[in-house]
């Protein structure tokens, strides 16, 4: 873990432009996890947009409505959400067909009062989600705060 967290404050400190940064966290978080996707996303009092994402395939849905989808469910509860079948969740939005777990988490402003951005992670199976991943997604959102703040 040492080394992706080194990795990570490279990146950040570089002087890369931040959609080149973050291709490049999304990519290194996707490979450190062995994720099948995984998108960082801006989160406005509106709306949230893709900053960047890794995957076999583009996200669908690069910007949607702050309220809407896991992201949103996230955004308003301020806490990650982890759906291990999302054909069994009303509330996800399709992203692309081969998503069958996914996990959102949010990236708190510096003062933790609100949520400026998201990490998104998909797998293409059901159940996909550890513990271990869902600790190593939480120090992400901690580590990546520079992106956003």
């Amino acid at each position: 873990m040492i080394e992706f967290r080194d990795e990570v404050s490279r990146l950040l400190h570089g002087s890369a432009a931040r959609g080149e940064t973050a291709r490049a966290l999304a990519q290194l978080i996707r490979t450190h996890g062995d994720f099948h996707w995984v998108g960082l996303y801006d989160v406005s009092p509106t709306l949230v947009s893709a900053v960047a994402w890794m995957g076999d395939e583009p996200t669908e849905l690069p910007s949607f409505p702050v309220t809407q989808g896991l992201n949103g469910r996230a955004i308003a509860q301020t806490h990650p959400v982890v759906v291990h079948d999302v054909t069994m969740d009303d509330s996800y939005l399709t992203t692309f067909t081969a998503a069958r777990a996914e996990a959102i988490f949010p990236v708190l402003s510096a003062d933790g009062a609100r949520v400026v951005g998201t990490i998104d992670v998909a797998s293409e199976r059901v159940e996909a989600f550890t513990p271990e991943h869902e600790a190593f997604l939480r120090e992400c959102a901690l580590l990546l705060r520079p992106l956003w703040c």
